[in-house]
């Protein structure tokens, strides 16, 4: 067993990186230090205590392991580097941004792709953006594969015999896969995109401009459309929006914004070629340390994996290791400068950058605030409810968990049964779970539901984790039978958790709420507790017709593909010409060689398949 004492009184005076692990063995923090004997002693000091998030990961801490390095910045390189490999969850960590999307030319492959991400990974791939017109994102990568005949498919290696796709046959791809072009050929369309996001504008611009007039005047106008759709695009993706410098600059603002609960985001605006073309929100997640060590980290985590650095990154105010970060992010021939600016242009843009994350922070508390109040409205709601009709005195928590259960299948055939899970007033997907009905024949809702409510129950009675957690509430689509349907299965197996029905009305939306006496309210004048119910409702349909469809459409795709020649293709135009199994399984001969692909030689198998079956 470690020795935490023992460990602290070997630790070195020299800088290095210390990672922290739980009983688990899990590495749960990662740190750097100048002097690594003073930093690791501080988290087993009474005043790192006072900090509940320091005093939390102090309590994780069984065993502590360094590694020593020859400088500090040194440290600083290996510290970022381990983040991004254990993303441990004590440290401040960068969410990967779901909002903007970038344009990434994979040049890490041997003929690079031009595509559409929203993840920056490390994998020598150059990034664009991000950008806040996903259209125009979507048509520009599209007309430049168009134009250039790039490919598209994620094949890197092309063997002996390797059949090219569609794409080739009908010139939208160069077919690098044939050998028809080589890897320099190929090198020089790729150059060519690079130009258009990373070169002078004006003078791009005016690259297109007379290319779409030659098109033109060769009259190749699809061609000369496809260049005036990519000048349209560009100009979308660069185009002023509230702020501009009188100078090409490329410059970033990084600015922390507040999340709540003393922790920060991080608001990121991009000016290039002086022009303010995007502004993204970046979640960090982890321990608190204030705002320059999130800043600090975002600068490490998300620059280190970017191509086309900006040359300057603006900062509200001084952060730990500046000058060490400036020199991790440059390099020979591009120098990275991070500074707040104390006068002039450029601090004109911190303020207008500063002014709108205000905005937004003010917009986040709204919008907070807001929630808040509608989760007290239908907490309140629903205690008194279970107040008055189950007698019970428990106020709901903040987390009050709800199971919604449905019934999904077509004239009692492929039953199925579905659970969502809320949290609050959240969907919680992980929970969801899918039953497949396996005693119950027939048309028969209410012994569908008990045989699920059964399952899901009893596994949780017998240690099974993924159904440990019981529910405050059951809601279940239907009324006073599935509700009774339902309190049979849970007295059976002593457990006394409330049951509701969800009922719907007029326009089939969820209007009443039934109570195992049978009594019933209307939802409609409940405006929180009636939006709740009718997204319940709705959510837990979705997921059970969706499973429904999915097994049924197994159970169909497999008649037709045990047939010989029948292939994907064929089945699907089969289904989609006669509409079911049962149509096909009828059809004449003659029906049968009026669907694209049919013979009629196929035809007579289609048909002594189902003869034999």
């Amino acid at each position: 067993m470690f020795d935490i004492k023992e460990g602290l009184k070997r630790l070195p005076d020299c800088p290095g990186v210390y990672l922290h692990k739980n009983a688990a063995d899990e590495i749960i923090y990662v740190g750097k230090a100048v002097s690594l004997k003073n930093r690791v002693r501080q988290y087993f000091q009474a005043s790192s205590l006072k900090n509940p998030k320091l005093k939390a990961l102090r309590e994780q801490i069984a065993e502590f392991e360094y590694i020593t390095c020859g400088s500090e910045m040194e440290a600083l390189i290996l510290e970022c580097n381990l983040i991004k490999k254990y993303r441990p969850k004590y440290n401040v960590l960068l969410k990967d941004d779901k909002s903007y999307p970038y344009i990434a030319l994979t040049l890490g492959e041997p003929f690079p792709r031009l595509i559409k991400t929203r993840r920056i990974l490390n994998d020598g791939s150059k990034y664009y953006g991000p950008f806040s017109d996903v259209g125009a994102v979507n048509r520009i990568i599209d007309n430049l594969n168009r134009l250039f005949a790039l490919k598209t498919c994620k094949a890197r290696d092309f063997k002996d015999g390797f059949k090219p796709c569609l794409n080739f046959h009908i010139a939208a791809c160069q077919g690098v896969c044939t050998g028809a072009v080589s890897k320099e050929e190929y090198a020089n369309s790729i150059k060519t995109i690079e130009s258009f996001f990373s070169g002078d504008k004006k003078k791009n611009r005016k690259i297109l401009e007379d290319k779409m007039n030659e098109a033109s005047a060769a009259l190749n106008f699809e061609t000369a459309a496809l260049y005036r759709d990519i000048l349209e695009d560009m100009e979308a993706l660069n185009q002023l929006q509230r702020a501009s410098t009188t100078a090409e600059d490329n410059i970033d603002i990084v600015l922390p914004v507040s999340s709540g609960d003393d922790e920060y985001s991080i608001v990121l605006f991009n000016i290039r070629s002086g022009q303010l073309v995007g502004r993204s929100t970046h979640i960090m997640e982890g321990m608190y340390l204030g705002k320059d060590e999130t800043v600090g980290q975002f600068l490490k985590q998300y620059y280190t994996v970017l191509s086309g650095i900006p040359s300057e990154i603006i900062i509200e105010k001084s952060i730990p290791d500046q000058n060490m970060i400036e020199t991790l992010l440059g390099e020979e021939g591009h120098k990275v400068h991070i500074y707040t600016p104390i006068k002039g242009r450029r601090k004109a843009l911190l303020l207008m950058a500063q002014k709108d994350r205000d905005e937004m922070t003010k917009g986040i508390k709204e919008k907070n605030d807001a929630k808040l109040e509608r989760i007290s409205t239908l907490k309140k709601e629903l205690s008194e409810l279970l107040k008055e009709h189950f007698q019970m005195e428990t106020k709901l928590a903040a987390n009050f968990r709800c199971e919604a259960y449905d019934i999904s299948n077509t004239n009692g055939v492929d039953s199925v049964g579905a659970m969502i899970v809320s949290i609050g007033m959240n969907f919680a997907p992980k929970e969801y779970r899918r039953f497949k009905v396996k005693t119950i024949e027939g048309p028969n809702d209410y012994g569908s539901t008990q045989e699920v409510i059964y399952r899901r129950f009893k596994r949780a009675l017998d240690g099974d984790k993924s159904f440990s957690k019981l529910p405050d509430i059951i809601f279940m689509d239907g009324g006073i039978g599935h509700v009774n349907a339902c309190n049979k299965v849970l007295s059976a197996l002593g457990l006394n958790i409330p049951v509701i029905g969800l009922a719907k009305g007029k326009g089939h939306r969820t209007s009443r709420m039934v109570f195992n006496s049978g009594c019933e309210i209307d939802l409609k004048k409940r405006g929180v507790l009636y939006s709740f119910c009718g997204r319940l409702q709705e959510e837990v349909h979705r997921f059970a017709i969706s499973y429904h469809h999915n097994i049924r459409g197994k159970q169909i795709g497999s008649v037709l593909d045990n047939i010989e020649g029948i292939g994907p293709k064929k089945r699907n135009l089969l289904l989609e010409h006669f509409k079911s199994v049962d149509q096909v399984r009828s059809a004449t001969l003659d029906e049968l060689c009026k669907v694209e692909g049919i013979t009629f030689r196929l035809a007579k198998k289609i048909q002594e398949y189902f003869r034999s079956e």
